[in-house]
């Protein structure tokens, strides 16, 4: 059974500046038990939202099982943390998930490379050991709500743009 257990929209980048210095503070309500999504645009309130740089990476998943224990949104800075799905497995695809409120369909488009961050606000190593699991970046195809809960989880082919 797949899940969703984190979603993140953060309106600010906190990654800024040199590692060494660490990130900037989050800001009050990053992480949320919902999300609004509209496709080509994104997630509704995330700093990437609607940006014509990263409509092909408008929203970024990552799983779990990728992760140290005790490691969340917060420090990868991904939109959507899920248990039960190899996304990194799945470029090239549509990734339709559906948390009960209709689904939701993720063109998925490469890999979300990890950076020197991750060293920072993972652990020392994270950088090399996320590189094949960092997670992917999405286009949302249609609008749809994701919810942190069971998920409801379907991989079809994409179709050629």
């Amino acid at each position: 059974m797949s899940r969703i257990v984190e979603l993140l929209a953060s309106p600010v980048h906190r990654f800024v500046g040199r590692p060494a210095d660490g990130p900037a503070p989050a800001p009050r309500g990053e992480l949320v038990d919902v999300v609004q999504i509209q496709a080509g645009l994104g997630i509704v309130g995330d700093r990437y939202f609607g940006k014509p740089a990263h409509r092909d990476a408008s929203v970024t998943i990552i799983a779990q099982e990728s992760l140290p224990a005790g490691i969340g949104l917060a420090q990868v800075r991904r939109n959507i943390l899920t248990t039960g799905l190899a996304v990194d497995e799945m470029i090239g695809k549509v990734l339709v998930l559906d948390s009960g409120d209709g689904p939701v369909s993720l063109r998925v488009n490469g890999a979300a490379r990890p950076c020197a961050w991750m060293d920072v606000t993972v652990g020392p190593g994270a950088w090399k050991a996320l590189r094949t699991t960092g997670g992917v970046r999405c286009t949302p195809l249609n609008d749809g709500v994701l919810r942190v809960g069971p998920t409801v989880a379907t991989v079809e082919r994409a179709l050629a743009s």
